[in-house]
């Protein structure tokens, strides 16, 4: 796996706790932040975002991705999620797997009930090793 600072790594999970705090679940009741880092070294934050009509909804970690891309940003380098089970849908995982290396951390933040965070380190490859790519489409 890609290593990460800890300084990094605990800002990175800082932000996606608070970027959880904003997020827009009248529907699920379920929460969820994210915070990407990109290979320029800046980060992004993203929270999920519901919509009476289900299918409009959009993670919190496609948020924080579209966020960066839409300011330039091409490559991420982390990224961390916040929630009660903070494991990114497959959407999310192909999505973030077009802007990142199999290598990337993937960093789970579990929120429990009792306030503690458990931290899971995973890397995008380890989520998606059979990652729908450019080169397999013969793009």
């Amino acid at each position: 796996m890609a290593q990460i600072e800890k300084a990094i790594k605990d800002k990175l999970i800082s932000l996606a706790v608070e970027a959880r705090k904003a997020s827009y679940s009248p529907y699920s009741k379920y929460p969820v932040g994210a915070a990407v880092l990109t290979a320029s070294g800046k980060t992004y934050t993203g929270c999920n975002i519901e919509n009476s009509s289900f299918g409009l909804t959009n993670c919190a970690e496609r948020t924080a991705i579209f966020k960066a891309v839409s300011e330039g940003e091409r490559k991420i380098a982390a990224i961390a999620i916040a929630a009660k089970a903070s494991s990114p849908c497959g959407a999310c995982r192909q999505v973030l797997s077009e802007f990142a290396a199999p290598e990337i951390p993937v960093i789970f933040v579990n929120l429990k009930d009792s306030g503690e965070k458990e931290i899971e380190d995973h890397t995008l490859g380890e989520l998606l090793p059979c990652s729908f790519n450019q080169e397999e489409a013969g793009l």
